[in-house]
């Protein structure tokens, strides 16, 4: 642009409305920004610049939001609108390449006129274009009423090719975008008029397209109340013929009669009632008529007043439970107080639980279990991968294919209104732009809120607040915690190896025999060989993989037997692995001497309990610290926590009171590839330590588990149970635990209980005292 031209002209943004030259239009403006700039040009030469806003530009933050070709308009009235903004009366006078706009206040713009290159046809040629215009206005005309005829007498006036197709786009084409990339910005005459016959021609083929979907339309609805009052007309005629088909009134006749057996609340029976009516005023045959149908069908299947009778016998159902699941006493407890207090008060009210644990350790098929135990029905829903809200809630009825959500579908299916409905893996719903799920279960799972749960598809309130739930989940950190306030928890950890043991021997070997067809005794497995499975082929907190080993077994022994012509063989520790293979895991034992700066740790396993020896290696150096081992974050702080208590009570404990500042100290802990964390070996790690900088050995029966203050007291842990479990398995004798951990105890096996001696420590001092040998 040339100095003289780059004198800054207020521009109004355009969002839907292309201004071509020679044309007069009305425009409202409502933005503050808008009605200034009209304002400001009413007191100078009234020229302003309109610009068709750009969507694929990026948006104002990038600069140019708008096309880059305009219209420079003069504005010939300016009128003030109640609402505050204004309306103007503008005239275009010719076609500007625009800058990149900029904003104070207002929107101004730097603008150059587009100089038109002129198009003179031949007088041949021009009249072609008028026919070819008047054909296609004809045309347009006859398909679209509302335009008014003296458009049409204006359009065929105009004898310049360009201002004919500026004309032809500003009152007849619609799609703004081609208007502006295809008419406005197009500099050349002869290309112009073409292009707005051509688009004029698309644009009759629009019309003329929808013309034709609005008669179908219509057609489709005058055939439908044809053929309802022709019906109409045939009912009324066999009525006087005596002949009259009663298929559709027996229909809502035999509706009408369930309304009384159904026993439905009074809000229920209206809201049927009135569907009813709608369905006698409805065609039989219409799509409305099968949606009626389809709804009134699913209510009344709906148990609304059945319920099964529960067990009440509490005894009875005591022995159900101990007969078909090993261990899990605190569930089998929970559900036993559960059915003594509905006797004791006959409130038949539901309950809500939530079995959280590692895969395995039987969540869903002591739900089962539960279900058999109290006589109710069992349904069981997985929502693992569930991330639509209207799974659960279900589909307004006045969509296509519409369904009530999965809950009222599981209280159908039972077949009673108080049946026990397990949720499975609920730790795994998704959400997404669909709704949350999780959000749905809010008011199924609230006991004070699912008396009235209202379905979408049904619309009508339906009485949760029998339902037995439980839910799974083995992560309760990913379930929303308004979720997780309306469950009671139960923990089940993994199973210790004697349960394993007993698991296998009452359960899984009969089952497994059985299923691979082999007779009663065949599939014989020693305690030792159980045993040796059980810590060496499979690495678990429940007994899943170990029933697999078990099949595997069973399967060798029916092809020997079918096959080789072998009697069934006993399954003992000599011959296991000829029958399993090479051990696939190993556990680890104590060493066979006490070393320095070597310590037997307890951990804490998805998979149960295991012994973790520490090493610690001191040198001379410059006081670095090493901890090496996959060690996470509260593990390493464990360790610095150990190092400061011995750098603070080193006088008292022998050691060199400037090892901070001569000695390295490298901390490891075996096996690096798998991650370890918590403090729980604080104690263990202060003592190994102490160990090496002192240069005195640690007993090697013993094993210890404890986390450690920086005043050295030793503060309570977790999984005292399963780490107990790993010692007695590896050798060790003697066990130090935290003093506050002894109202655990008797959550340990008797037979871990005498096999170990258990020592309850409360300070540093306690535990070298016990452990390290003078």
């Amino acid at each position: 642009m040339e100095n003289a031209n780059r004198k800054m002209i207020p521009m109004i943004p355009m969002q839907d409305m292309v201004v071509f030259p020679g044309m007069s239009v009305h425009i409202e403006a409502r933005r503050v920004s808008s009605c200034d700039a009209l304002e400001s040009v009413m007191g100078a030469d009234r020229k302003i610049v309109l610009a068709l806003v750009d969507p694929d530009a990026g948006g104002i933050e990038k600069g140019a939001f708008v096309h880059s070709v305009g219209t420079m308009v003069r504005v010939k009235q300016l009128v003030s609108l109640p609402d505050g903004g204004v309306r103007a009366a503008v005239e275009g006078l010719y076609r500007v390449m625009l800058g990149i706009p900029e904003k104070d206040g207002f929107f101004r713009v730097q603008s150059q006129r587009i100089p038109s290159r002129g198009f003179r046809p031949a007088q041949e040629e021009w009249e072609g274009m008028r026919r070819v215009v008047r054909e296609l206005l004809g045309e347009y005309g006859k398909l679209n009423h509302t335009v008014p005829e003296s458009v049409f007498r204006e359009i065929l006036e105009t004898t310049n090719p360009g201002a004919l197709a500026d004309k032809i786009a500003s009152m007849l084409l619609t799609r703004q975008p081609e208007k502006q990339q295809i008419i406005l910005e197009e500099t050349d005459s002869r290309e112009r008029i073409y292009a707005a016959m051509e688009m004029l021609q698309q644009e009759v083929e629009i019309v003329r397209m929808e013309q034709k979907m609005m008669a179908q339309v219509k057609k489709q609805m005058d055939d439908n109340q044809r053929e309802f009052f022709m019906r109409e007309q045939m009912k009324a005629i066999q009525r006087e013929l005596g002949e009259e088909d009663d298929e559709y009134e027996d229909e809502s006749s035999e509706y009408r009669k369930k309304i009384g057996e159904a026993g439905f609340p009074e809000d229920v029976r209206a809201k049927v009632e009135k569907e009813l009516e709608r369905l006698d005023k409805t065609p039989p045959m219409s799509q409305e008529s099968a949606v009626i149908r389809t709804w009134l069908d699913t209510i009344f299947e709906l148990p609304w007043t059945t319920e099964s009778e529960d067990e009440e016998d509490v005894g009875r159902s005591a022995e159900i439970l101990k007969s078909e699941h090993f261990g899990l006493e605190e569930v089998k407890d929970r559900i036993i107080e559960h059915l003594a207090v509905m006797k004791l008060t006959k409130n038949n009210a539901g309950t809500i639980l939530c079995l959280a644990g590692p895969p395995g350790v039987g969540k869903t098929s002591v739900a089962r279990s539960v279900a058999k135990a109290m006589n109710k029905k069992y349904v069981r829903m997985s929502l693992g991968g569930v991330r639509d809200e209207a799974e659960i809630r279900g589909h307004r009825k006045t969509y296509v294919g519409s369904m009530p959500g999965r809950i009222i579908n599981a209280i159908r299916t039972a077949g009673t209104k108080n049946p026990l409905i397990l949720l499975d893996e609920i730790d795994k719903l998704g959400a997404d732009y669909k709704g949350d799920p999780a959000a749905a279960l809010l008011e199924v799972l609230d006991s004070e809120q699912n008396k009235e749960f209202r379905d979408h598809y049904l619309e009508v309130p339906f009485d949760l607040s029998h339902v037995f739930f439980i839910t799974t989940a083995n992560d309760l950190s990913t379930i929303p915690a308004p979720l997780l306030d309306r469950m009671e928890i139960v923990e089940l950890s993994g199973y210790i190896e004697e349960e394993k043991l007993s698991i296998a021997k009452k359960f899984l070997i009969p089952k497994q025999s059985e299923k691979n067809g082999l007779p009663k005794g065949a599939l014989s497995i020693t305690d030792g060989a159980l045993r040796e499975m059980i810590r060496l082929y499979t690495a678990e907190a429940g007994v899943r993989q170990l029933e697999r080993e078990v099949a595997k077994i069973a399967r060798r022994l029916a092809k020997e037997h079918l096959i080789e012509k072998k009697e069934y063989t006993p399954i003992n520790k000599r011959n296991l692995e000829a029958y399993l293979g090479v051990p696939k895991y190993s556990y680890e034992k104590i060493g066979k001497t006490d070393e320095i700066g070597v310590v037997n740790g307890l951990a804490w396993t998805a998979a149960g309990g295991d012994t973790m020896p520490i090493e610690v290696n001191v040198f001379e150096g410059t006081g670095k610290i090493e901890l090496t081992g996959h060690l996470g974050d509260v593990m390493k702080e464990s360790a610095k926590a150990a190092i400061s208590y011995l750098r603070a009570n080193a006088e008292a404990l022998g050691i060199s009171p400037t090892f901070y500042k001569d000695k390295d100290i490298h901390v490891h802990v075996p096996e690096g590839a798998v991650p370890k964390d918590g403090p729980s070996a604080g104690i263990t790690m202060a003592l190994a330590v102490m160990s090496s900088l002192i240069g005195k050995p640690v007993r090697r029966d013993i094993a210890m588990t404890g986390e450690i203050n920086l005043r050295g007291k030793v503060m309570p842990i977790g999984g005292l149970r399963e780490k107990t479990m790993a010692a007695y398995r590896s050798g060790v004798k003697t066990v130090l635990f935290p003093k506050d951990n002894e109202k655990d105890l008797v959550k340990i096996p008797e037979t871990v209980r005498t096999g170990l001696t258990l020592i309850p420590v409360s300070t540093m001092a306690e535990v070298i005292e016990h452990a390290l040998l003078r």
